[in-house]
């Protein structure tokens, strides 16, 4: 009996705190509903899907990699026209092109400076003045601590090649944040 009415007096000790004042709660409820938003923005058009028949001839199979680029090494010799050198020996480099390639850093002094680039493949190579990179026959003219600059020889289409001075510059090393 004493167990019964311990129970029942702290059971109306603990309900008495279910009925404190709600009037704070209700008010925020109506500031909130009177702030928010009440229409949702409706979803954008969906683009029709537009077909494009697969044809096999005479086209590369979509299950199999691209070929890389490559330019003709059979070179139209025209007399007094500038040309590369079909008997020069390709540098590891110059199988890759500019956009496949990232300057990473340099090595050296003031007087000797060589450049680190990093290939598609991650490899990392160092090349100097002199050096031969990318598809267009690009030949390092300077080295710099911020970049390389290449002269190439790209073609007119008519047999003869024009020269074209190009920069890679360095990749930018600074590490992400995230908030």
């Amino acid at each position: 009996m004493i167990k019964r009415l311990v129970a029942i007096a702290v059971s109306t000790i603990l309900l008495t705190g279910c009925f404190d004042d709600l009037s704070e709660v209700q008010q925020y409820t109506e500031q909130v509903k009177l702030n928010t938003k009440s229409r949702i923005d409706p979803l954008p058009e969906v683009k029709e899907f537009e077909h494009i028949a697969y044809r096999s001839q005479n086209s590369r199979s979509p299950f199999s990699e691209p070929k890389p680029e490559a330019i003709q090494d059979k070179f139209l010799q025209v007399q007094d026209c500038l040309h590369p050198d079909p008997r020069r020996r390709k540098e590891p480099l110059e199988k890759y092109a500019l956009d496949n390639l990232k300057m990473r850093g340099t090595l050296g002094d003031i007087g000797n400076i060589w450049a680190l680039i990093e290939a598609a493949d991650k490899t990392l190579h160092r090349i100097t003045l002199n050096n031969h990179v990318g598809l267009f026959h690009g030949r390092v003219i300077n080295v710099e601590p911020t970049h390389i600059e290449l002269l190439e020889l790209i073609p007119d289409g008519a047999g003869c090649w024009k020269e074209r001075t190009t920069m890679l510059q360095m990749a930018d090393t600074s590490p992400a944040t995230s908030n």
